[in-house]
């Protein structure tokens, strides 16, 4: 990613706080998903049958779906990596202006 300067800082945190905005709303569904599911399941085990049958429906989907679900991890993973990096060099200008100005 290049280093920016001046006008384009705004347009460059922009990008980046819309794509965060976006994972976490990911983030926030997949933790209401999994909260749902805790409860759902909690009921569901008095019933071992309908846990076999959940298990079976939810392996087709994770199959069915599992190139999607790489890519997504991947791609978060990769933004992940790309926002620290920025923070890095951020930090790192501002380690350099410091040395500059004392």
């Amino acid at each position: 990613m290049a280093h920016v300067h001046g006008k384009g800082v705004m347009k460059e945190m922009s990008k980046v706080k819309d794509s965060m905005g976006k994972e976490i709303v990911k983030g926030s569904m997949a933790s209401v998903t999994v909260h749902t599911g805790a409860k759902l399941m909690s009921k569901l085990t008095k019933y071992p049958v309908l846990v076999f049958g959940a298990g079976v429906v939810a392996g087709i989907y994770v199959y069915k779906y599992r190139k999607q679900i790489i890519a997504s991890a991947n791609k978060a993973i990769d933004s992940g990596k790309d926002f620290v990096l920025q923070q890095k060099e951020n930090l790192e200008d501002i380690v350099a202006e410091t040395k500059e100005e004392s």
